[in-house]
């Protein structure tokens, strides 16, 4: 009800905006995560390089966090047309496009360059057509970003350590059966609550994107951090397709070239970032642990097969991403 209310002010005072203003198109962009991570200055770069280059013809117009609700009922409100430009990581389209929800799993992609040409091939494509056809969303740019890993009240340094540990994830199905898998007792929190969720012993654990997961201070709450690097994090940013449309082939340019500028910083941005934060998060007290990974690579292996018998993804889909070279 807090993120109704919330998603009504905002929205009614856009939409007030918009009517007043008959030349330019405004263009609501969406985001859920934290003030100042990654994913919310590349949402911000976005909105700046549009209202720069669109010469009053086109504007940006960025509501940060989650002032218009959480991740799916910002991408609910992009789909409907309410909300027009979102950016968050690709992950959260396994809700609506069954296959991606093998991004979610552990240890698909080998390395960031891995997911890049998964993300470019044309294994990729049928996905990312899947979502403008049938959900009405247009993804402009995406590229792998950060790594997921795991927070936690207490060192977590093989698989066998993860038993019916309370743990976050978020709304997709396929995290979910990640952490079943894994042994954790698992539940569903909304990444703004997390912290709080920590502090408070409604879950021992989360895990998340490590810039992302760093702005929002999951250190503070859970002051053991553990470097698994499970999931590779990729990024976009995507606008609904009728939203796009509208726009002249000039303005449909320079919001696509936005979009990949954007997030080629953000992609370069990460990388740069990474160590600087695991030294920051040291001297606010976190301790850091470079665990053995293979472990729980195997760990989540084994699932793989009863997750295509099951239907989470289609059979053989995580053999061919292996195969990608």
């Amino acid at each position: 009800m807090r993120h109704f209310f919330k998603a009504a002010f905002a929205l009614g005072t856009l939409i007030a905006t918009v009517t007043a203003s008959h030349a330019q198109q405004t263009l609501i962009m969406g985001g859920s995560d934290a003030l100042g991570s990654i994913i919310d200055r590349t949402n911000a770069m976005f909105t700046r390089l549009v209202n720069e280059r669109a010469a009053g013809k086109v504007s940006v117009n960025f509501i940060q966090g989650e002032q218009l609700g959480n991740d799916v009922q910002v991408i609910e409100q992009m789909m409907r047309g309410g909300v027009h430009v979102y950016g968050d990581v690709v992950d959260w389209y396994a809700n609506w496009v069954k296959d991606l929800s093998v991004l979610a799993w552990g240890f698909t992609f080998r390395d960031f360059d891995h997911m890049q040409k998964f993300l470019d091939s044309d294994l990729f494509k049928p996905y990312a057509e899947e979502l403008r056809t049938k959900h009405s969303v247009r993804i402009l740019a995406s590229a792998p970003t950060q790594p997921r890993i795991l927070f936690a009240t207490k060192p977590v340094k093989s698989p066998d350590e993860l038993k019916e540990l309370k743990m976050r994830v978020p709304d997709i199905r396929a995290y979910l059966l990640l952490w079943q898998t894994l042994g954790t007792r698992p539940s569903r929190v909304a990444w703004g609550e997390v912290f709080l969720g920590l502090k408070t012993g409604v879950i021992d654990a989360a895990e998340g994107p490590v810039l992302s997961a760093f702005a929002a201070k999951f250190h503070q709450a859970a002051p053991t951090v553990m470097r698994t690097d499970h999931v590779i994090a990729g990024q976009m940013i995507s606008i609904n397709e009728a939203a796009f449309q509208k726009l002249s082939p000039e303005m449909q340019k320079i919001v696509t070239e936005a979009a990949r500028e954007a997030i080629a910083w953000s992609a370069k941005q990460s990388k740069a970032e990474i160590d600087d934060i695991y030294g920051t998060m040291r001297k606010e007290g976190a301790t850091i642990l470079d665990v053995d990974k293979e472990p729980f690579a195997k760990a989540a292996r084994a699932g793989v097969e009863q997750m295509e018998k099951d239907g989470v993804w289609a059979q053989g889909l995580f053999q061919k991403i292996q195969n990608i070279r």
